[in-house]
């Protein structure tokens, strides 16, 4: 059975990605916080609870044990489990900062170090991190996140290079607008900063993506699928994949 590890697997774009797998009968390791959030899952098919907080290193490091010690050698992992802020620089504040890149960067790149040597010593493996439009392009009011999504791309493109010709492929997802639980938090912020209600609030988000709608997590899900377990994707690696209707043509 191939076996994915997926962090934040129990929501947004990290549930469509682990259903997507679990439908097509590959063992799941969802790296979550709250074990409960898993529930919908559990009838799709084989899915391991792995206790995970991504913005602990040491929770990180506890994870990659336990899947080492359980799994061995993974098909693949997915670093999807991020956070958002937003927030003028000068009121950004250092811990709001730095818990950002603890979330975004530092737990990928400690994944990363932990469970890649055994993909290598297979000669096989998949990796793909989750970035965001905003590894690719400056956004207002979210120079912490930009930061964090910069240097995700960042350190996958530097592990593909470091890892070809090993068997194990790096790249990363780029979803724009996405329907997830982060966007309607973004949605209620714009209602409750201008006073508009929530269908105009959308309507303003909606407007940013040129196909009219925010991306499905299903259709993240679908090009993470093909990254992971597609043969022809065997010599993609070191790329970035917008899945954002459109937002950076």
């Amino acid at each position: 059975m191939k076996e994915i590890a997926i962090t934040g697997a129990g929501r947004g774009i990290g549930r469509a990605i682990a259903e997507r797998f679990l439908c097509d009968g590959w063992r799941v390791w969802a790296l979550v916080r709250d074990e409960a959030a898993l529930t919908p899952l559990a009838p799709l098919g084989t899915l391991e609870f792995v206790p995970f907080d991504a913005a602990d290193h040491h929770s990180v490091l506890s994870a990659a044990a336990t899947l080492t010690s359980k799994v061995g050698t993974l098909t693949s992992l997915v670093n999807n489990a991020g956070i958002a802020l937003a927030a003028p620089y000068a009121r950004t504040t250092t811990d709001d900062f730095l818990r950002l890149q603890a979330v975004n960067v530092t737990a990928p790149f400690l994944l990363c170090r932990e469970l890649l040597p055994a993909m290598v010593a297979a000669g096989t493996g998949r990796v793909v991190n989750i970035a965001s439009t905003a590894a690719r392009k400056g956004f207002k009011y979210t120079s912490a996140y930009c930061t964090s999504k910069h240097a995700l791309l960042g350190l996958t493109r530097a592990l593909a290079v470091e890892l070809a010709g090993k068997g194990v492929t790096v790249n990363a997802v780029c979803p724009g607008w996405t329907d997830t639980d982060m966007f309607q938090a973004s949605v209620d912020r714009i209602a409750q900063a201008t006073g508009r209600d929530q269908l105009e609030a959308r309507a303003s988000l909606e407007k940013l993506t040129p196909i009219g709608r925010p991306v499905k997590p299903a259709e993240v899900a679908a090009m993470v699928h093909f990254l992971c377990n597609a043969p022809e994707a065997a010599a993609i690696t070191g790329a970035e994949y917008l899945v954002d209707g459109g937002e950076t043509a």
